[in-house]
């Protein structure tokens, strides 16, 4: 109970008190009344029987003294038992009431004790919530900067990923194609499309020929491409070295679905047969030389032999157009007996600057050719 309270139950017992004192005051007041007039006509009484007896006054003063030691007696039992009485009734009447406005403060407080519960866990929450925004802004030019960098590195170097992955997939592990089960010496019919075919690696793929050295790039996002230069010019059943450039790797979002086409070509070894369809006749190589050269040395491409042979022409390492990789077979069928020497007749010769084909350019290539005219 707080001061407040305190005063008003100081107060109420003070009441209480001059209460009870005030009644007990008249109720003796009025006892004295009847008492002095009892005793004025026991007195007279008295006197006149003095008079006739001739008693000692000194007797009635003390039978008065009696009497008012009783009363004295009676008003301070009753004013006792009273105002206990009296206390104990107050006492508990307030102890109720206490009791009463407790539930009271308690029902109208509770609903704003489970709202106060509430603010202070929504309040709580947000706090909370802020925090970990103030320490997630913190972070955001950090993930910014990464987000950026690694953007970057995908764009310029996720021909490096996937070149070796599509070198192994597609083409490359399927089953062996039908082509594998022909007798190679045989000459078999096909159809007058120009296609380059090798069963170990899945190919098949249409070639371009007749073309100058100018388009062999735009060709080759076609297919793959008849790459000539004076003393490499041959022609399918023709004697010298037919060469076909193609591209290994490509940035996986560009379009050019022959991006990966010579990717496996790593993968081929001594003994492996390529085939090329030309003119309606299908001519086989069988793989018997691998090298890696500078891509300006296009001399290598030159070769001093009698037989009719094929040239495979891509990029290695896989992803990048450091070098060359060069992959030559002869040819088994059909006979070349009677085949004719190339000639080099409107044949463009390489010049000191000549390279090879290479892949696509990269991302940040293809702006910096753009910005520079090349």
């Amino acid at each position: 109970m707080d001061s407040q309270k305190g005063g008003q139950y100081q107060y109420s017992t003070d009441l209480q008190r001059q209460a009870t004192a005030s009644i007990a005051r008249k109720k003796v007041l009025a006892a004295y009344a009847n008492a002095a007039k009892k005793s004025f006509e026991d007195h007279t009484d008295n006197a006149s029987t003095m008079k006739e007896e001739k008693i000692n006054p000194t007797i009635n003063s003390e039978s008065w003294k009696r009497y008012h030691s009783a009363w004295q007696n009676y008003y301070q039992k009753y004013y006792s038992e009273y105002y206990s009485s009296a206390a104990k009734n107050y006492i508990e009447k307030e102890r109720l009431k206490d009791a009463r406005n407790k539930a009271e403060e308690e029902a109208i407080l509770k609903p704003q004790t489970e709202e106060t519960e509430l603010r202070r866990f929504i309040r709580k929450k947000a706090t909370e919530s802020a925090k970990k925004t103030r320490r997630h802004r913190k972070l955001i030019p950090i993930i910014a900067g990464a987000t950026v960098v690694l953007l970057i590195l995908f764009l310029q170097y996720n021909r490096l990923i996937f070149a070796p992955i599509m070198a192994y997939v597609a083409p490359g592990n399927n089953a062996a194609s039908e082509i594998e089960s022909v007798d190679p010496t045989v000459t078999a019919a096909v159809s007058d499309e120009p296609r380059l075919i090798i069963p170990k690696l899945n190919v098949n793929v249409p070639i371009h020929f007749n073309i100058p050295l100018s388009e062999v790039m735009s060709a080759m996002n076609e297919g793959v491409a008849h790459y000539r230069i004076a003393g490499a010019s041959a022609f399918p059943g023709e004697i010298g070295n037919l060469v076909i450039t193609g591209h290994s790797a490509g940035d996986v979002y560009n379009s050019n679905p022959y991006k990966f086409i010579f990717s496996g070509l790593e993968r081929l070894e001594d003994g492996d047969l390529i085939y090329v369809n030309y003119n309606g006749i299908r001519y086989t190589y069988s793989v018997y030389k691998r090298q890696i050269i500078d891509p300006s040395n296009v001399s290598a491409l030159v070769m001093d032999t009698d037989k009719p042979l094929i040239t495979l022409v891509t990029c290695t390492p896989l992803g990048t157009s450091k070098n060359r990789l060069l992959v030559t077979g002869e040819q088994i069928s059909p006979s070349y007996e009677l085949a004719e020497r190339s000639t080099d007749v409107a044949v463009e010769k390489p010049t000191e600057d000549t390279t090879m084909p290479a892949n696509e350019p990269s991302f940040f290539e293809g702006i910096w050719n753009w910005l520079t005219g090349k």
